[in-house]
C-alpha cells in the first residue's frame, strides 16, 4: 500500500471518529440537516460527551493507534502486547486525547477487566459470548494498512485481534471482510467493486460449510441491499459503511455515515478509514484536519513506522 493511501486512511478513521464525537446517541431525526452536520455543531444542538473539545477521537481512535503501535513495535500481531495496550489505554488514557477516556462500550469495559483479572486475551472478549457490538471492527483498519502478508494471514490477524474484547465469530469475520475490502480499495477498485471482490475472497478463504463461512452468508448476508439505523450491532455497522461510502468526497461520506445516527463516530470513522485509502491523505478534508487534535502524536507514530 502506498504512503499516502495509508495516511489516508489512518487520519480518514481519526478525523471521521472526531466528527461525529458530539453527534453520538441521537437518531437520525435528532440530527442537523446533512449540509449542517461539522466539527462543531450547530447552535443550540444538544451535543453528547459535554466538554470534550472539538477535534478530539474518542475510544475508536484511540484503540486504532493502539493497534498500531503495537504492530510498529512487535512487527507482528502480538495479542497480549496488544491487549496490554488496550488496558493502558482504558486504565492510563494511553493514546487518548488529553489522556481522558470518555467513551467505552460495556463489552469492551468487562473484557479488558477479564483479562487484567488473569483472562487470557484470546479468551475475554468471550465475557458476553453473544455480544455483537461493532468495537473490534472500529479499530482494526491499521492492521490492513500495515499488513504486507498474504489475504489468508491478513484474515487470520483480523480474527486475533478482535479476541480481545469481542470474541463472537461474527465480530471477527466483519473484520475480515472489512480488512481485504480495505485491501481491495487500495488496488484501486470502485469501492463497491471492492467490496464485493473481498467478499468472493474471503469466501474462496473460508471454504464451504465453514462455521466463518455460515456466519459471512447467514449472518452478515453481504449481498443485502445496505440499510441502517446506525446503530453498534456489527453487522448493521459494515451495512452503515456501505451506504456512507457511496458518497462523491470525505466529507459526504462522514456527514452521510453520522446522519444515519446513533453510532455516529464509530461509523463515520470505519467508513472515513476506508475511503481515506481510496482518495489518500490530499483527499481528507483539509479543514477538518487543520481541526483534529494532538496530531503530534500520531505524527511521531508514523515516523516511526514509515520513516
Amino acid at each position: 500500500m502506498e504512503k499516502d493511501q495509508i495516511l489516508g486512511g489512518l487520519y480518514g478513521l481519526l478525523v471521521g471518529d472526531a466528527v461525529g464525537v458530539p453527534y453520538e446517541f441521537h437518531t437520525a431525526d435528532q440530527l442537523p440537516r446533512m449540509a449542517d452536520i461539522d466539527m462543531n455543531p450547530p447552535v443550540g444542538f444538544n451535543r453528547a460527551h459535554q466538554g470534550v473539545l472539538a477535534g478530539t477521537w474518542s475510544d475508536d481512535g484511540a484503540q486504532a493507534l493502539c493497534l498500531l503501535s503495537s504492530l510498529v513495535e512487535c512487527g507482528e500481531m502480538n495479542l497480549p502486547h496488544f491487549a496490554d495496550k488496550l488496558w493502558a489505554w482504558y486504565s492510563k488514557g494511553l493514546w487518548a486525547v488529553d489522556g481522558a477516556v470518555f467513551d467505552v462500550g460495556i463489552q469492551t469495559q468487562a473484557s479488558l477487566q477479564a483479562y487484567h483479572n488473569g483472562g487470557l486475551p484470546e479468551k475475554s472478549g468471550n465475557i458476553y459470548p453473544d455480544g455483537k457490538g461493532n468495537g473490534s471492527l472500529m479499530r482494526v483498519l491499521p492492521l490492513a494498512l500495515w499488513h504486507k502478508g498474504s489475504e489468508e494471514e491478513l484474515v487470520a490477524d483480523s480474527h486475533k485481534q478482535s479476541l480481545v474484547t469481542h470474541g463472537h465469530l461474527v465480530n471477527q469475520v466483519a473484520c475480515a471482510l472489512y480488512c481485504l475490502w480495505v485491501r481491495e480499495v487500495s488496488k484501486g477498485l470502485e469501492v463497491e467493486v471492492a467490496y464485493h471482490s473481498a467478499v468472493k475472497r474471503l469466501r474462496e478463504i473460508y471454504g464451504e460449510n465453514s462455521p466463518e463461512r455460515i456466519e459471512l452468508d447467514q449472518t452478515i448476508c453481504p449481498e443485502q441491499e445496505p440499510t441502517s439505523s446506525g446503530s453498534g450491532y456489527v453487522v448493521e455497522t459494515i451495512r452503515s459503511v456501505r451506504i456512507a461510502v457511496k458518497e462523491n468526497t470525505y466529507e459526504q461520506v462522514i456527514k452521510k455515515a453520522i446522519s444515519l445516527g446513533e453510532d455516529t463516530d464509530t461509523n463515520a470513522a470505519i467508513a472515513g478509514g476506508l475511503y481515506g485509502v481510496k482518495v489518500g491523505i490530499s483527499g481528507i478534508s483539509s479543514r477538518w484536519l487543520t481541526q483534529l487534535r494532538e496530531k503530534e502524536k500520531v505524527e511521531e507514530l508514523v515516523q516511526s513506522w514509515l520513516g
